[in-house]
């Protein structure tokens, strides 16, 4: 078991890459904490983690990650309940198709808020959680924090350009994090997945042209899974990944390469 006696939290647990990375981390061993703001679904999540547990290891927190109030009693609740923190997952993220001159103040604030702003958030307090708990246990390895970039973040999309934008940002946020956090121990790395079948994705997978695009100009001809970018995600978790921090692991079937 690679994380047990461990507490991760993982933000946007209800469904896609958020899930897939909560399943895996009870399955070997770890106390997760599902975060997102539809509660039915961090729920489902929760039910089927814990329906072969006799301990229930999946817990869910509704909240806003976007809103520093939000964010803040999410901390506060990890602090008196867990008293630690040893894993963060920023996954919560949202997009939508926008050219630049039409796209409205709005519309760039709330894509640049939901994935970019989350990430500063939550990493911020419950950050502040890891260190403290870091400096009592005098640097103590086994702490990480992964974000969940994009491949947008590396190949700017015409039509998604403050999706593109925030993620570029939440690749170098994540490198200045790793510097800030080192000290203690913590690492910080992030991945970028590239076209995978989940809910943000949902749409335009519905669509036999734009499959048979991302088919073509992949190089491993196909559209990935989101239990295949969990894996990675909690290898860059994981013990296994010790000497790895300010990196970003790419996975994208060879799209960038083609």
């Amino acid at each position: 078991m690679r994380f047990a006696q461990r507490i991760a939290l993982i933000t946007g647990a209800g469904s896609g890459i958020g899930r897939e990375v909560a399943i895996r981390l009870a399955r070997e061993g770890a106390k997760v904490v599902l975060v997102g703001r539809r509660k039915p679904k961090l729920e489902a999540v929760a039910n089927e983690i814990n329906k072969t547990k006799k301990i229930p290891m999946a817990e869910i927190f509704q909240a806003d990650v976007t809103d520093e109030e939000d964010v803040q009693e999410l901390s506060d609740y990890i602090r008196l309940h867990f008293g630690d923190l040893h894993i963060l997952v920023n996954n919560a993220g949202s997009s939508q198709s926008s050219k630049i001159l039409e796209t409205s103040e709005g519309e760039w604030d709330d894509i640049q808020s939901a994935n970019l702003r989350s990430v500063f958030l939550v990493s911020k307090m419950l950050g502040h959680l890891m260190v403290l708990q870091a400096k009592e246990e005098n640097r103590r390895q086994g702490r990480a924090i992964v974000n969940v970039a994009s491949l947008s973040g590396h190949h700017a999309g015409a039509l998604i350009p403050h999706y593109s934008a925030a993620k570029a940002g939440v690749i170098n946020f994540t490198r200045s994090l790793a510097l800030e956090l080192a000290p203690y121990g913590i690492r910080v790395n992030s991945v970028s997945p590239g076209f995978v079948d989940t809910p943000l994705t949902e749409k335009g997978l519905q669509s036999e042209k734009f499959v048979k695009m991302i088919e073509e100009n992949t190089a491993l001809g196909r559209i990935g899974k989101a239990s295949e970018i969990a894996n990675v995600i909690v290898f860059a978790a994981s013990e296994e990944a010790s000497y790895m921090t300010g990196s970003d692991i790419l996975v994208d079937g060879g799209w960038i390469i083609k």
